[in-house]
């Protein structure tokens, strides 16, 4: 394995030299995040303009082979319980916080992600999380749908993105054609299957400009329309931009103030819903 140390801006999927299998330092989890990396062709049905994965192509996951999967993760989980690979992680997060099944494009695309999340149910320690982070796309699928059943009975939570709530702004921030009403009805068989769902939005300034009203606005009254409608996500996981994007638009991306963020956390926190906020 590489002998670097791990910070929370270096994501390699390549760091433990593994296929699947790759460390995190996660800034929000505040430890080590298991990934799991479904997409090592870089292939995403999306084209997120703030995406840090090289050379990412439109596409679908390709068939995961299940026996390597096993066992890179039953290999790694050894490491990091009985081995020396903490001695590469910063001390104040030399503990297995998740095992999170995200990688280099939309997990949720690969035809076996119900077998996948089998797989990850027997060989995680009780009680260790496991998140599944999505573009949400997908979970009109039968097989996803299962694995999301199976997540909530595995101490299993989705982060579903929703970057913009208007159908210009995720052509924008996320180079995809969809309607608000497919992103609600996802999200309800997202909170269906699997209640422990949180919505990761990330919030950043496009060409020095920040979100405008109107994007703050989108926002809150799609939440209150899924409020109205008896459907409550556990809360919002509001981040801003930490690594560099890899693609095209990387010069026109910037960072916000903290006090932006709080500021649009608050708004979303008078509806009674629980936001998380890292810059």
């Amino acid at each position: 394995m590489n002998s670097d140390g791990l910070t929370t801006t270096d994501h390699s999927r390549d760091s433990a030299g593994l296929r699947y299998v790759y460390p995190v330092v996660s800034r929000r989890a505040g430890g080590v995040s298991i990934g799991i990396n479904l997409n090592p062709n870089n292939a995403c049905n999306w084209r997120c303009i703030y995406c840090q994965v090289p050379d990412l192509t439109r596409g679908t996951a390709p068939p995961v082979d299940l026996a390597l999967l096993e066992k890179e993760l039953s290999g790694f989980l050894h490491e990091l319980q009985h081995g020396d690979f903490m001695q590469r992680v910063p001390p104040e997060a030399r503990r297995i916080n998740d095992i999170a099944i995200s990688g280099n494009g939309e997990p949720t695309s690969a035809q076996e992600f119900n077998e996948v999340i089998e797989l990850i149910g027997r060989l995680k320690p009780s009680g260790l999380k496991l998140v599944l982070i999505t573009n949400g796309s997908l979970m009109q699928r039968e097989n996803v749908q299962q694995g999301l059943r199976r997540m909530a009975q595995f101490n299993g939570e989705v982060w579903f993105k929703l970057d913009r709530a208007s159908e210009d702004g995720m052509a924008r921030v996320n180079d995809t054609k969809t309607t608000m009403e497919k992103v609600r009805q996802n999200l309800i068989a997202a909170i269906s299957n699997c209640p422990d769902t949180w919505l990761q939005t990330c919030w950043f300034a496009l060409d020095g400009v920040a979100p405008t009203s109107r994007d703050e606005d989108d926002y809150v009254d799609f939440l209150k329309s899924l409020l109205r409608g008896g459907i409550k996500p556990q809360g919002v996981l509001l981040y801003g931009l930490a690594r560099p994007s890899l693609q095209v638009e990387a010069p026109r991306l910037s960072a916000l103030p903290q006090a932006d963020l709080e500021r649009f956390a608050a708004r979303i926190r008078k509806l009674g819903v629980d936001v998380r906020v890292t810059a």
